[in-house]
């Protein structure tokens, strides 16, 4: 019975993890990858699995705790051969990462940190940023780890209502911060 799918081969199925890395707005995991991958039916598991790990072992994807990234070796690479991917591929691609790339940029710019300090107390570092600039950088004290995962989660759920609530305290008139206290 023949391959279905375009992809045919182990090179082909690397031609199609470097244009998917090429194209996505930072590191992504694995299952990411998987699921960007998933484009075409010729796309299993265990292939890509040994094509990703081989790709980081010739230094043109790197992977850092969870995620992974183009070198700029795999970014030449793919430039040279995107054009042997089936152009229905491509899109499909394309299409997909819309998605998974609107994901990265949100994650790059909302973010939340939680450091440990001494006797169980935590600081939580919140941070939010547009395209070009910071926005908000605020640390917190937090008496547990608990609640800072709770302040965090909240942040992340909605970050525009932080930052618009404290510019609304911030613009408040003079004469309205003497009658809250």
């Amino acid at each position: 019975m023949p391959p279905i799918g375009f992809i045919q081969d182990d090179l082909d199925l690397k031609l199609l993890v470097l244009y998917i890395m090429d194209r996505a707005a930072g590191p992504i995991t694995f299952l990411q990858l998987f699921e960007l991958a998933l484009c075409d039916a010729g796309v299993d598991y265990f292939s890509l699995t040994q094509a990703v790990e081989h790709m980081v072992a010739t230094g043109q994807l790197t992977r850092e705790e969870d995620r992974y990234a183009i070198t700029e070796k795999g970014r030449r690479n793919s430039q040279i051969c995107e054009s042997s991917l089936p152009r229905s591929v491509r899109l499909h691609c394309d299409m997909n990462l819309t998605q998974v790339n609107e994901a990265l940029r949100r994650e790059s710019q909302v973010r939340a940190c939680i450091m440990d300090r001494e006797a169980g107390t935590v600081n939580l570092c919140l941070t939010l940023e547009d395209d070009s600039s910071p926005l908000l950088h605020l640390t917190l004290f937090s008496p547990s780890r608990e609640q800072a995962e709770r302040w965090s989660q909240t942040f992340q759920d909605d970050p525009s209502a932080l930052y618009l609530n404290i510019i609304k305290l911030l613009e408040q008139p003079k004469e309205d911060h003497h009658e809250t206290k």
